[in-house]
């Protein structure tokens, strides 16, 4: 399932603007790039029932040139049984352990250190397992395009710890799945692929 028509125009509309005023345009195609992020921001609120204002705050605090955001997530296994957090950001619903990843670390440093920091856990990356484009995944539609990766990751040590982030650590079976996912973050079907790679090591790495 795809975002909806408005908000994949109100985004490309955004990045065009973005991308021109990175180039420090003339002052009447400066004034064009302007007008195209003010017409992106009335589509958004439009289609959003958002607050315009904030949503003009949001989008004019986007400089240079627009790229999709990176998502990291870790899917760890014990004994058969995947590592879940509850977040605490999305009224503790439970998720795969991750988040935006961080300027001046590699994609398998961004999760490792994401596992650590939500849940204790001491863990090394051992497979890319998917890329996927979060609007194309059927997540609640979010104001900008992110690229989500996850990671099969193997525990080497720690234990687990709640953090500032999350509120429960705990590990599920396949069959025993929560059902307050944080959909914002992760889809059951996601989880599912990764026991999917978990079971077979060989399965090549999922993209689009």
């Amino acid at each position: 399932m795809n975002d909806p028509a408005w908000l994949t125009w109100a985004r490309e509309i955004q990045a065009i603007s973005q991308t021109g005023l990175a180039f420090n345009p003339p002052i009447y195609d400066r004034e064009r790039y302007q007008a195209l992020q003010a017409l992106a921001v009335r589509i958004m609120a439009a289609g959003s029932g958002g607050d315009p204002a904030m949503i003009a705050t949001l989008f004019g605090g986007q400089t240079g040139y627009a790229t999709p955001k990176v998502d990291v997530r870790g899917a760890a296994f014990r004994d058969g049984r995947i590592l879940l957090v509850r977040e605490a950001a999305d009224a503790d619903r439970w998720t795969l352990p991750g988040g935006w990843a961080d300027v001046g670390l590699t994609p398998s440093q961004n999760v490792v250190k994401e596992l650590r920091e939500e849940t204790g856990f001491l863990t090394r990356a051992t497979k890319l397992a998917a890329v996927w484009d979060r609007s194309h995944q059927g997540h609640p539609p979010q104001a900008f395009v992110a690229y989500k990766m996850f990671f099969l990751c193997e525990i080497i040590g720690g234990e687990a710890a709640l953090s500032s982030e999350t509120s429960e650590v705990a590990f599920f079976a396949e069959h025993e799945l929560p059902t307050d996912l944080s959909l914002d973050r992760t889809l059951p079907r996601q989880i599912a692929r990764m026991f999917a790679h978990a079971r077979d090591p060989a399965l090549p790495t999922d993209f689009d």
